[in-house]
């Protein structure tokens, strides 16, 4: 089971409102420092472990600083990621830049900065080489394991995904690689998304570490690191347990060094987690504005789906708290909705919640991952502002919100 709770009180966030004005996310910054401190902590025992925060789950720089103060690196797809980390301070082999049908101008700009550079395909080593005039000392390759392992909604089977290289095309990439004059090498996989059973990422460990085993004995080339990915699930529901740190790394560690152990070489060990280290603390506040009731009874809220869409996009669960009836019974049932002109636009659907009036105060958990990232502009709705609870009490706006002018500033008429 996982309590459900703000960070806040309802006079503290009515404060927060007093100046700025709902919807908008607020994160809870010693939260996530404490849980990306004991996901470090966990993997002790691995030398040289690293993590990349997988920036298109929260794109901010002050999140992205926070977490570089720990060491924590940036997983970008996208030149505008890149930028992000930039002005985060990141730099250098900090950076994993996997690529995903990219432009040549991406490549380039990753290769300046000194990122690493991760291919998601055996066609991208001529395509790098030409774009660059080179090919960077160190490269990276990503797997497709296949029908080796299952997928979900939201990433895809990997049989059916577009992302990574067979087992052969991996053993390829490599072998061409080093003929073309490639130092460095390392191995990369990304094949869950929001997943909760810690065996599934023992499963994945070992399917890529018996792969560098496999390449080593027939080529000779040694990884230096392997990125495990991303995909840790949070729980959502209140029914859900999280995986515990120290779980995850006792498998991975089992299955490291059941391989490595033999095999006479260490690669180093390295994650690329974003909703697990900044999901369960982020909240969409936003306040009760109409009812309705005709078939069913409705809720309207000054928020929608512009600035949440899981719910809409995958009928993704996200808990909601209705500020100062936190111990009030849930006798009624709602489809809690926004102003969009969908009719999915439902933040919740038959969700049994404490009877709510207008200008009641209403969180909606766990959106510091794919919550605001996920934005978008149908409707000319504009996007909120993001809020930085700090650990003495303070809030800071990391991001204003959108106005008419932001939106209409590329228009040409």
């Amino acid at each position: 089971m996982t309590e459900k709770k703000v960070p806040f009180t309802k006079e503290e966030i009515e404060k927060i409102i007093e100046k700025y004005p709902t919807p908008f996310h607020i994160y809870d910054e010693k939260a996530i420092l404490d849980n990306a401190k004991a996901f470090l902590d966990a993997f002790k025992w691995a030398s040289g472990f690293k993590e990349y925060f997988a920036v298109k789950a929260l794109p901010n720089p002050a999140v992205l600083k926070l977490l570089a103060g720990l060491g924590i690196g940036a997983d970008c797809s996208s030149i505008a990621e890149l930028y992000l980390a930039e002005m985060a301070g990141i730099r250098g082999e900090d950076i994993m830049f996997t690529s995903n049908d990219t432009p040549a101008h991406e490549f380039k700009k990753a290769c300046e900065m000194g990122a690493v550079i991760n291919l998601d395909d055996i066609t991208h080593i001529e395509f790098l080489e030409k774009s660059l005039g080179h090919l960077p000392e160190l490269l990276c390759f990503r797997y497709n394991p296949g029908p080796l392992k299952g997928g979900n909604d939201i990433i895809g089977k990997p049989q059916e995904a577009k992302y990574g290289l067979t087992r052969q095309q991996m053993i390829d990439a490599y072998k061409i690689s080093k003929a073309k004059g490639v130092k460095r090498f390392a191995m990369h996989t990304m094949v869950a998304s929001n997943e909760l059973n810690p065996e599934y990422f023992a499963e994945t460990a070992i399917i890529l570490f018996q792969l560098a085993a496999d390449i080593y004995k027939e080529t000779g080339i040694e990884m230096e690191f392997i990125n495990l990915g991303g995909g840790v699930g949070i729980p959502y529901k209140q029914e859900q347990d999280r995986i515990e740190w120290e779980d995850l790394s006792a498998l991975i560690k089992k299955a490291y060094e059941d391989v490595f152990n033999q095999l006479g070489y260490n690669p180093k060990i390295y994650f690329e987690l974003g909703r697990a280290i900044t999901g369960p603390y982020g909240y969409l506040v936003t306040k009760a504005i109409h009812e309705k009731h005709i078939y069913k009874e409705y809720i309207g809220l000054d928020a929608c789906m512009a600035n949440l869409m899981r719910p809409a996009l995958y009928g993704a669960y996200h808990h909601i708290t209705v500020m100062g009836k936190e111990n009030a019974p849930c006798d009624y049932m709602y489809d809690i909705s926004g102003s969009l002109c969908e009719n999915n636009d439902k933040f919740a659907v038959d969700r049994k919640l404490p009877k709510i009036e207008i200008g009641d105060i209403i969180v909606i958990h766990d959106t510091g991952a794919h919550g605001h990232a996920m934005g978008f502009n149908y409707n000319g709705k504009l996007r909120s502002s993001e809020l930085l609870l700090k650990q003495d009490g303070s809030v800071e706006m990391i991001r204003r919100a959108e106005t008419l002018e932001d939106l209409f500033a590329t228009l040409k008429f």
